[in-house]
């Protein structure tokens, strides 16, 4: 496994890895305005910008095949989705222990926003929610999801 920092030549990858783990996993856990939602959010506008700001990272498993990507920007963990085919098999908890570990080198608290799906995950990696948010999407569907923090 290796984790390198993202290039604006990376867009149409980590875009493929948030769009597939998205349209794959989200609508086990939200009406379709929420996954509408997601998707839009994480749009090629967004994601350039968070890669030109050199924020993005991309993981490569052995066969140097990019199967997961994370944003780290200030103290809080952004975008971090490992395609649907390679979850369980610790690709997630590689992109969390680095961008936790990059985040340990400036600042004493580690924030983010979790999903449904993801925040079980960061609860058992320590993480306290400190706030809850609902957004009204298009189509009347709700978007909840928790922001979270962990002390270092």
């Amino acid at each position: 496994m290796t984790i390198t920092q993202a290039v604006p030549s990376d867009l149409e990858t980590v875009k493929n890895i948030t769009a597939q783990t998205i349209n794959a996993v989200y609508p086990h856990y939200y009406p379709s305005g929420a996954v509408d939602f997601f998707l839009s959010h994480h749009n090629d506008c967004n994601i350039l910008t968070d890669i030109e700001k050199e924020n993005v990272y991309i993981l490569n498993d052995a066969d140097n095949m990019a199967v997961g990507t994370v944003t780290v920007k200030d103290n809080e963990i952004c975008r971090l989705f490992v395609l649907p085919e390679y979850q369980g098999k610790g690709y997630g908890r590689e992109l969390l222990n680095f961008a936790e570990k990059k985040i340990s080198e400036k600042y004493s608290s580690i924030v983010l926003d979790a999903s449904l799906p993801a925040k079980a995950i960061y609860l058992k990696k320590g993480y306290i929610p400190t706030n809850n948010h609902t957004i009204r999407t298009e189509n009347g569907d709700y978007l909840c999801y928790d922001v979270m923090e962990k002390k270092l």
